[in-house]
């Protein structure tokens, strides 16, 4: 398994909320609308991505199978907190710094009188440090929403710590 700096998922066509919500908890995630299995398993192989899917289908692909591509396979019926709990648990990944929501791409600090003509004229007054994503090109800043989207995400790290914490110590059992 790759060291958590290195890994980046290709979620298929019904994950994209959870593509969404890895890159908050700071991973690259690719997320395409309608996405086909052969292009989302192609375009994983070719960018050493994880797939993350619910399709059992994808799991008999020849390439799956023979471990040319890696594949989370999360349980239908999830809502996207158990959906997130359940890959950062399970590759025992930490929350770090988010990256774009609306690509993956990383976020990089820019001067805020540079962007002072893009910014709403609002955000701009109040907020004092934005930056720009390098993939797309967004510009970026944590409005008053990020506390919401903080709190939920320490919500799920700490359901994820909790759980591997009875894993590695489960109770004792009286006879």
């Amino acid at each position: 398994m790759p060291a958590p700096a290195e890994i980046a998922f290709a979620c298929d066509a019904m994950h994209g909320g959870l593509a969404r919500w890895l890159r908050a908890a700071g991973y690259d995630a690719s997320w395409t609308y309608g996405i086909e299995d052969a292009r989302l398993v192609g375009e994983a192989r070719a960018s050493g991505r994880i797939v993350v899917t619910s399709d059992a289908g994808i799991l008999v692909r020849r390439v799956v199978r023979l471990g040319e591509v890696r594949v989370f396979f999360v349980p239908r019926g999830l809502g996207v907190d158990d959906q997130l709990a359940s890959v950062l648990g399970a590759l025992a990944l930490p929350l770090r710094e988010p990256r774009c929501m609306h690509c993956g791409g990383e976020p990089r600090a820019v001067d805020r009188e540079s962007v002072a003509a893009e910014a709403p004229p609002r955000t701009f007054r109040w907020i004092e440090s934005f930056q720009r994503c390098t993939r797309c090109g967004a510009l970026l800043w944590r409005g008053t929403h990020w506390s919401k989207i903080e709190a939920r995400l320490l919500a799920v790290a700490a359901r994820v710590e909790r759980a591997a914490r009875s894993i590695e110590s489960p109770p004792h059992v009286r006879t």
